[in-house]
C-alpha cells in the first residue's frame, strides 16, 4: 500500500513584487466590474469636483519646468524651489539668460538637480529656437524636449485640458492595483488598462483623482481605509485590514 501523499498547503493570494510602491501589491482579477468602476469615480468626483495639480505654475512653460523638476521629488519641494525661480525666470528667454550655473542654486534642494538643470536649459533653448518661444502643446513635440518623457507630457496635456491623459506615477500605480482597476506590472501597461476601464466621462479628471486619493488616503503605508469614501468598493480593503496594514 502506497503511503498517502502529503497535502499541499493552500495557495496564498498572489502578490506582485514591489513596483514603484515600496510594498508588495495584490494581483486582482481584471477587468473590473463596470458598475463598481463607475461608482468609484462618481464618489471621488463628489469630494473633488475640480481636481488640479498641486504644482505651482503660471503658464505652459512654467508647468513643463515644474513637472520635469518633480521627477523623484515631492510637489512641496518643487514648489518651494520654483517660488523663487519663477520670479526671475518664467519664460524660455529668461531661463536661458539665467543659464545652467545660475539655475542650480534655485533647484539644489531637489533631487538630481544637476541633470534637471541641464534639461531645463536645453528644453528652453529648443522651445525658443524651434517653437518661437511657445511650448508645443502636442505629445510628439513635448516628448522630444529634454527631460520630458511620456509621463511628464501626459501631466502637461491633461492639466491644460488638451488631452485626457493618465500619467501613471507611484500613486496612480498603487491605487489602480488596490482598486482592481489594473493589474499590469509596468506604468505603460497600467495606463493602457486604465484607458480601457475608466468611463469616458471620467477620463479627463481620472489622473488627478487617483493621484490625490493615493497621496492623502490610499497611502503606501497605513492607508486610511476606515475613513475612505470608496472603502466598500475596494477589493483590497479586507486584506489590508486583516494584515493590520490599514489605518483609520
Amino acid at each position: 500500500m502506497k503511503p498517502a501523499k502529503a497535502k499541499k498547503p493552500a495557495a496564498k493570494p498572489a502578490k506582485r513584487p514591489a513596483v514603484m510602491t515600496g510594498a508588495a501589491i495584490p494581483v486582482l482579477r481584471w477587468p473590473p466590474d463596470e458598475d463598481r468602476v463607475e461608482a468609484i469615480f462618481e464618489r471621488l468626483s463628489g469630494v473633488m469636483p475640480e481636481p488640479k495639480t498641486e504644482l505651482d505654475f503660471s503658464n505652459p512653460f512654467t508647468l513643463v519646468v515644474a513637472v520635469a523638476l518633480s521627477a523623484q521629488a515631492t510637489d512641496v519641494s518643487v514648489n518651494k524651489a520654483t517660488e523663487r525661480l519663477f520670479k526671475v525666470a518664467d519664460t524660455p528667454e529668461k531661463m536661458l539668460a539665467l543659464g545652467e550655473e545660475g539655475l542650480i542654486p534655485y533647484i539644489a534642494s531637489i533631487g538630481l538637480y544637476r541633470g534637471k538643470a541641464r534639461n531645463v536649459i536645453a528644453l528652453s533653448r529648443i522651445v525658443l529656437d524651434q517653437h518661437g518661444g511657445e511650448v508645443p502643446l502636442n505629445r510628439a513635440d513635448l516628448q522630444a524636449l529634454p527631460g520630458v518623457g511620456r509621463k511628464t507630457a501626459s501631466v502637461v496635456l491633461n492639466e491644460l485640458g488638451i488631452e485626457a491623459a493618465i500619467a501613471v506615477d507611484t500613486h496612480v500605480f498603487r491605487v489602480s492595483h488596490r482598486l482592481g482597476l489594473a493589474n499590469a506590472g509596468t506604468p505603460d501597461k497600467v495606463e493602457a488598462q486604465l484607458f480601457k476601464v475608466v468611463p469616458e466621462d471620467w477620463l479627463p479628471k481620472a489622473h488627478h483623482w487617483l493621484i490625490l486619493h493615493g497621496r492623502y488616503t490610499c497611502t503606501a503605508r497605513k492607508p486610511k481605509c476606515l475613513s475612505c469614501i470608496i472603502a466598500d468598493l475596494c477589493p483590497s480593503r479586507a486584506g489590508l485590514m486583516a494584515l493590520g496594514e490599514a489605518a483609520g
